[in-house]
């Protein structure tokens, strides 16, 4: 049932529907509300509803046989306070519960064209194809596995559908994994709020700017869809959230509008140190407006929000017109940090009586939801869901165990994981997975698990490139894939240029083009037609591919600080969960051998997480391994790691005895270690 919705394209512009019931027994039931007492030309209104959703499902041809729609459409009108009585078996009216006793009279028997019905009415057939029809010759390729895949997404679930539909007058958020249709559900959300409200100032923001194109190709498809023209762009901003003169974003435009200093990332650094500049500069902005902020927006939708800090929340709260429409998504699990994104309440601050800005309150039937969780992972399937929370966990890491844990041990219920055995309490054994309703079975079903997700040591890099050019090579000649069905993503950011050179120069040889995301092309754009995309792991944020190849991944096993092993492992969940059908992880020595082994260990499990629930003081020691370390203490500490490895190397050799220690320092070192 849908209230206000769709909204679709007519020669005249937007038309939005009061409501629309969508039942695989009773088909579809147009609702024309009267609020009032005047009843008006209700025949003439049911008439042009009727006519324009016919027209719109008459367009495809997977709802049409021997040119008659399939799908039964009928029109009421719902006027609960118009007095007098108008009957007409023709133009159905009711005023009260006797609607329900009417739709309980239609019959529609053909439920199979149902999932087809809801895609049109959402809008999503021409997006969840991709953006080119495929040319299958065989039926068992991977190219032919892709299209079905595809082809089974169809639809939104009630929660996506909700995510889309139900706006709040203040701050609303939407939690999920990767995969859950995070920025389809935002992109909708734009295209939807624009066709209703065609004169508010939209603007939706990120942290990785290869999301840009994304979302730019989204919501002119959607907005489309919607009204039956191109958006105006004159009122959706589609914005980077730091920006600059030459690229402007959300923090840019707020010090242009308030006339404030504007840090670019150098500056910022030199002003508020290494790994706060994002944020110093944001908190500073903030306290230099105080309650006096210019309003420029309307809404501002906010994507992997987990990656930006709390102050350009704020920030972009204070840059907005009341009611303070906010909508910012994020991953509970993305950055397997041990403190997810804040509670609003403390998020947003308080006012000056010291009462929260921001507070949800609780979910009441009929109203838009400020909190929606969309549990269900529609890109990921178990297997490989499963294998990069337990890797960037540690769930079966030898020796050592756990790196990192949730405190509110309720976010795996949140994201769609059970209990299969013990119990999720501190200090007891717990097994959890993935069940058919949050991992849809039809993710995995289309390969054999060891096709899905593979492992592979190389004694050396230029055998890993040869076997990942040789697999590239097969996966576009002989498997049907595109070359923008595959995308390589090395971990480590700084060393990108140079580990895939190789690579891509075999690749070119053998005629197949690739590019560097953000290096070779434009940094807004990540995917380029009849190319393969190299990335490092920091573009690849927010974006899937069909076959994933992760090289180097021998760099995720350990760090050298124990500060610095969740960041590593999180790059690793990252990357595997960039895939939405295979994956490849490839590694080169004795880490990657390590690891090779920790993934058989997952999947001997059969891809449940089987652990002990840390308790608060074991929870209380990950927090302090995994401490933010700012670039200036890590260096303090490296050289202070380095004096004393130079003592114990002095041990070991015999150079220095024990007992030439100071017996104060002896006493020490035993204390702290004891």
């Amino acid at each position: 049932m849908y209230i206000g919705y769709p909204v679709i394209g007519t020669p005249d512009g937007a038309f939005p529907f009061d409501a629309v019931l969508l039942s695989p027994t009773h088909g579809v039931v147009i609702f024309d509300i009267v609020e009032g007492r005047d009843i008006g030309e209700f025949r003439s209104r049911q008439d042009n509803a009727f006519a324009k959703l016919q027209s719109k499902l008459l367009q495809y041809p997977s709802l049409v046989r021997r040119r008659q729609l399939v799908p039964i459409i009928n029109v009421a009108t719902f006027a609960p306070v118009v007095t007098g009585d108008e009957v007409d078996e023709e133009y159905p009216t009711f005023r009260g519960n006797d609607v329900a006793a009417f739709v309980s009279t239609l019959k529609w028997d053909e439920p199979i064209y149902f999932p087809a019905l809801a895609s049109a009415i959402q809008s999503l057939s021409t997006i969840r194809k991709g953006r080119r029809k495929k040319v299958i010759n065989n039926e068992s390729s991977r190219g032919a596995k892709l299209q079905r895949l595809s082809d089974s997404i169809a639809n939104l679930d009630a929660d996506q559908g909700a995510a889309v539909v139900e706006t709040v007058n203040g701050v609303q958020r939407i939690r999920g994994l990767a995969g859950s249709g995070k920025t389809i559900v935002l992109a909708l959300k734009v295209a939807y709020l624009h066709a209703q409200n065609p004169d508010w100032q939209i603007a939706v923001t990120f942290n990785t700017r290869a999301l840009k194109g994304q979302f730019e190709r989204l919501v002119t498809t959607f907005v489309i869809e919607q009204t039956n023209e191109e958006p105006d762009w004159r009122k959706i901003s589609i914005l980077h959230s730091w920006g600059s003169p030459a690229m402007p974003g959300v923090y840019y435009n707020y010090t242009k509008a308030n006339e404030l200093t504007y840090y670019d990332f150098g500056a910022a650094q030199a002003q508020f140190g290494a790994d706060k500049e994002f944020d110093g500069a944001c908190l500073e902005a903030i306290a230099s407006t105080g309650d006096t902020s210019k309003e420029k927006y309307d809404v501002i939708l906010v994507d992997e929000a987990q990656d930006l800090p709390a102050s350009f929340l704020r920030l972009c709260y204070k840059f907005l017109r009341v009611p303070k429409r906010l909508i910012y998504a994020y991953d509970e699990l993305q950055t397997l940090t041990n403190i997810s994104v804040e509670a609003p309440e403390n998020l947003f601050g308080e006012d000056i009586n010291g009462r929260p800005l921001v507070s949800f309150e609780e979910a009441v039937p009929g109203r838009p939801r400020q909190d929606i969780i969309l549990e269900r992972c529609y890109r990921n399937s178990r297997p490989i869901l499963a294998t990069a929370h337990a890797l960037g966990f540690g769930i079966y890491r030898e020796p050592g165990g756990l790196i990192q844990i949730f405190d509110r041990k309720e976010l795996w219920l949140d994201v769609g994981y059970a209990v299969k055995d013990g119990r999720l309490e501190d200090g007891q054994p717990v097994s959890l997975q993935r069940t058919p309703a949050t991992s849809p079975p039809f993710l995995e079903d289309h390969s054999p698990i060891d096709d899905i997700i593979h492992f592979q040591s190389f004694e050396n890099a230029d055998k890993q490139d040869d076997w990942l050019v040789e697999q590239i090579i097969k996966n576009i000649q002989e498997e049907e894939l595109s070359p923008e069905d595959i995308i390589v993503i090395n971990p480590n950011p700084l060393t990108t240029r140079t580990a895939v050179a190789a690579a891509r120069a075999k690749l070119f040889k053998a005629g197949i083009n690739s590019s560097i995301a953000g290096v070779s092309g434009s940094p807004d754009i990540f995917f380029e037609d009849d190319v393969v995309t190299f990335t490092g792991i920091f573009r690849a944020k927010g974006n899937e591919a069909a076959m994933v190849y992760i090289i180097n991944s021998h760099d995720c096993y350990n760090a050298f600080f124990p500060a610095l092993l969740a960041r590593t492992r999180n790059r690793l969940f990252t990357a595997i969960t960039r895939s939405k059908a295979w994956v490849r992880v490839l590694g080169v020595g004795p880490k990657m051998d390590a690891l090779t082994a920790e993934y058989s260990r997952i999947k001997e499990n059969d891809f449940a997480l089987n652990f002990v629930y840390p308790d608060e003081k074991r929870r209380k020691e990950l927090r302090v391994i995994n401490r933010e370390m700012t670039k200036a203490e890590r260096s303090q500490v490296s050289k202070k790691l380095s004096d004393l490895s130079g003592v114990l190397d002095a041990l070991e050799r015999g150079e220095v005895q024990p007992e030439d220690l100071p017996i104060e320092m002896r006493e020490r070192l035993r204390s702290l270690f004891s």
